[in-house]
């Protein structure tokens, strides 16, 4: 695996918090996922020797817990939220909006690299739904027109960056 030698240093730094190394597994994998953007079957194999595991042992932890993703997203990660007071006020539209606006289907990364839009579960804002979130960033009351306004945004930004 290919992490930062300052990631790898966090790494072996974290587990040292834990008595038990199998502990440290939500820890690491936190960490790899930042720096790569997923987890990928490498890296669950990479944290199982780590901690003296099985890989089976880190796999059930992956797909257990649903911040973990097993394949890359877009530069920008777009979570509209699905539960009942979200659906109520429009979520299903908002995400159809969104989906629109970058030509992706939902988990799915956007044409130009730029975007994955994808449903979750309750981002715990249910009185201001429907809501959003943009890589961390809390959006409320999201209707059709403000997620237009979003990934208008989203776009302009893309065209500022600087291209490699």
């Amino acid at each position: 695996m290919n992490l930062r030698p300052a990631t790898l240093a966090q790494i072996d730094e974290v587990i040292t918090h834990y008595p038990v190394k199998r502990s440290a597994v939500l820890p690491l994998l936190h960490l790899i996922q930042e720096e790569a953007g997923y987890i990928s079957n490498e890296a669950i194999e990479w944290v199982a020797q780590k901690l003296e595991l099985q890989p089976i042992n880190v796999y059930e932890v992956v797909t257990f817990y649903p911040m973990f993703r097993q394949k890359p997203i877009g530069r920008r990660h777009i979570k509209v939220c699905r539960t009942l007071s979200c659906a109520l006020t429009g979520s299903y539209q908002v995400c159809e909006q969104f989906q629109k606006e970058f030509g992706c289907a939902p988990g799915e990364i956007s044409p130009d690299g730029e975007a994955t839009v994808e449903f979750v579960e309750c981002l715990a804002s249910c009185g201001t739904g429907p809501v959003v979130m943009i890589d961390d960033d809390l959006h409320e009351k999201v209707d059709c027109a403000r997620a237009r306004e979003l990934s208008d945004q989203i776009k302009a930004a893309a065209r500022a960056r600087p291209q490699p």
